[in-house]
């Protein structure tokens, strides 16, 4: 189950100190209030406003002030997705969309930090390796400096293989107890996401 504690302003309090009177646990604390009520209310203020159409605003409001906030133009693919999934997190969290921690969690990040350590001895092999064929390379043939060629790109794809294993790791510890898809397919603007993946080159 769900549980927050904020504060509140004395008038708040006291008032939901009244609502409470006379009422057993499990009833309705705004009893006299119901959505219809609220929306025709909403839309008294402004023609066409909602409940939905107000949080919908709220959230992508709050998911265009992130990204500007997070993404870093410079960073990779990856590290722009982290930055995302951060800043859908923010909306999720302001929606109130928690989940408790799935069951297989611990076990999909026991695998993860497995395939993480292997990749880091990966490297440690590969970059031996490098140094190696680099001195071979220095007054070598020219097969000996292609050998060192591709032995260095090699490390390359290797590191940039652990960098996106690392964030993926990231983003999972952070996000098992947010529900991130409600607030994705219900409310935010896809325009948002649309623009901020065009405007960053990254693949939608």
């Amino acid at each position: 189950r769900y549980y927050n504690e904020v504060e509140v302003e004395k008038r708040v309090f006291k008032n939901l100190q009244l609502f409470m009177e006379n009422k057993d646990p499990g009833n309705d604390l705004f009893d006299r209030l119901n959505t219809t009520i609220l929306n025709k209310h909403l839309n008294e203020l402004m023609e066409g406003l909602s409940a939905k159409v107000f949080r919908t605003y709220n959230a992508s409001f709050t998911l265009q002030q992130q990204l500007d906030e997070l993404t870093d133009p410079d960073s990779s693919v990856a590290e722009k997705i982290l930055a995302y999934n951060r800043a859908n997190r923010a909306v999720a969290v302001l929606c109130n969309h928690q989940r408790a921690v799935p069951k297989g969690h611990q076990k999909s990040m026991e695998k993860l930090k497995e395939k993480i350590d292997a990749k880091k001895e990966a490297i440690k092999d590969a970059e031996r390796q490098v140094k190696d064929a680099k001195k071979d390379a220095k007054h070598g043939s020219v097969k000996e400096k292609m050998v060192y060629d591709k032995k260095k790109k090699l490390l390359e794809r290797l590191q940039d293989q652990l960098n996106k294993l690392e964030i993926q790791e990231t983003d999972r510890d952070e996000n098992k107890t947010i529900a991130l898809g409600t607030s994705k397919l219900n409310y935010l603007d896809p325009r948002i996401s649309v623009a901020w993946c065009k405007k960053y080159d990254v693949p939608i």
